[in-house]
């Protein structure tokens, strides 16, 4: 039996109340792992921002959060009985990395990930996201990942589109 699940994928905020110097260290790890060009955190790094994905949040805190999770309250009622869970790239929990884990342990044999990051050139949505498929593909072998990004221009066009009034009549 094939279990499929849907993971959508958020930028992740910062809450409001999160400690400004918590941020600010890991800005500064993450800044100088990157200069390294270390793909693995340091355990600081790990722990900073697991406190900061883990920060308690309220709808006021963290508007973002709660936000992706009205969407995919929608999005989940037009996926024929997908199982559908929310990740976030940074800032929040959970990761992309642990949702995959979390609906693989469950049974997921089928997982595809979609974004709300619609435009290319963002370095989360275009090589972020792929390599961390990349990745839980090795690690899940018997796993199939699907992540279906760029979206097609003319549909995301379409939809915006859609959001525009009429002209005003003269």
């Amino acid at each position: 039996m094939v279990l499929e699940a849907v993971i959508l994928v958020g930028h992740g905020g910062i809450p409001s109340d999160a400690p400004g110097a918590l941020v600010s260290e890991l800005k500064r790890l993450e800044g100088e792992r990157r200069a390294r060009r270390e793909p693995e955190m340091s355990a600081r790094e790990a722990e900073v921002d697991r406190q900061l994905r883990e920060w308690p949040r309220t709808p006021t805190t963290d508007p973002y959060k709660f936000g992706l999770e009205a969407v995919a309250t929608e999005l989940g009622t037009r996926l024929d009985g997908r199982r559908l869970v929310t990740a976030y790239n940074e800032f929040c929990a959970p990761s992309v990395e642990d949702a995959i884990a979390a609906l693989v342990d469950e049974g997921a044999t089928r997982i595809t990930l979609l974004t709300t990051m619609f435009t290319r050139g963002g370095s989360h949505a275009e090589f972020e996201i792929p390599e961390i498929v990349e990745l839980a593909r090795k690690q899940y072998p018997g796993v199939t990942l699907e992540y279906v990004w760029p979206f097609d221009l003319e549909r995301v066009a379409g939809f915006l589109a859609a959001h525009v009034p009429p002209p005003a009549r003269r």
